[in-house]
């Protein structure tokens, strides 16, 4: 199956995006916790070039946080400035305020040296769709000012936010790319939600998460779904998806039971995952390109 999703709002926010880097002075690359890699857009990461950046990991609280870490040392091992926040419990919201004022250090000292008033730090806030933008911008504005959703697609506009006298953060809504490479990238980003489900097979999607999960996190299907652990590595996936089905009795409603899984998964119902490492990265990758 291959994965594609690149509707025409996009390219049009692609442009603005390069429209406005010049007018802010340091850029909020949002990842997900789950995926930093594959939730890395590379057209973007082209477009920011020199201009100064924090890597923000969101949605950690549905992440495994032992794999967070080794990705934050990672992040710091390639001099790129990292942090991982909570935005719904709105943990996390200074540090970055106080690492940009870290970043920027230099920028702002040369302002002082020539006579320039102080000023809010600009910023602009960009990732992925259903990265937790949103979530974040109401985060900095103190209010519901950015339309949320657990969907890829519903921030379509760009905005200005002010947190305080500190930050001036413009807001963008979710870019993906126009072809994916790696189709493993595109099922992660499937399986965590950055795509609209109705372009995907979502028995696919939900067989890839539970190969994932079979692998790396054992034992954690059997206990949500109450079946003999076995199972897990004795059936055949598709087998064992049509058995969670019915566990869940919707019968022989194969595909409902492929939704529900894969929400479940997404809404950290089966716990807390994330579906690659450092060491899962090509060694010619290069975070800084």
């Amino acid at each position: 199956m291959t994965i594609q999703w690149y509707p025409g709002h996009m390219a049009k926010a692609k442009r603005q995006f390069q429209e406005k880097l010049k007018l802010v002075d340091v850029v909020f690359e949002l990842v997900d916790a789950r995926i930093p890699y594959s939730s890395r857009n590379p057209d973007l990461v082209e477009m920011i070039g020199n201009k100064p950046r924090i890597t923000i990991l969101m949605k950690s609280d549905l992440a495994d946080m032992k794999r967070v870490n080794d990705w934050l040392k990672f992040y710091e091992s390639q001099g790129i400035y990292a942090i991982s926040i909570n935005a719904k419990q709105g943990q996390g919201i200074k540090e970055v305020i106080k690492l940009a004022k870290v970043v920027l250090k230099e920028l702002f000292e040369k302002r002082e040296a020539k006579g320039l008033k102080s000023r809010a730090i600009r910023a602009v806030c960009v990732g992925i769709p259903n990265v937790g933008k949103s979530t974040l911008i109401n985060r900095f504005a103190r209010k519901n000012i950015a339309q949320t959703g657990n969907r890829p697609g519903v921030t379509k506009s760009q905005q200005w936010i002010k947190y305080g006298k500190e930050l001036e953060l413009l807001d963008t809504p979710g870019i993906l790319w126009p072809k994916f490479e790696d189709q493993e990238v595109g099922k992660r980003l499937a399986v965590t939600g950055a795509i609209k489900d109705t372009l995907l097979h979502l028995d696919d999607i939900a067989l890839f998460g539970m190969s994932y999960l079979v692998n790396n996190y054992p034992g954690v299907l059997a206990d949500r779904y109450k079946f003999e652990k076995r199972l897990e590595t004795e059936v055949p996936l598709p087998e064992l998806l049509m058995e969670i089905t019915r566990l869940r009795g919707f019968k022989d409603d194969y595909e409902r039971g492929a939704q529900v899984l894969i929400h479940e998964l997404r809404d950290g119902k089966l716990g807390r995952f994330t579906f690659e490492t450092p060491d899962d990265i090509n060694e010619e990758s290069d975070f800084n390109e």
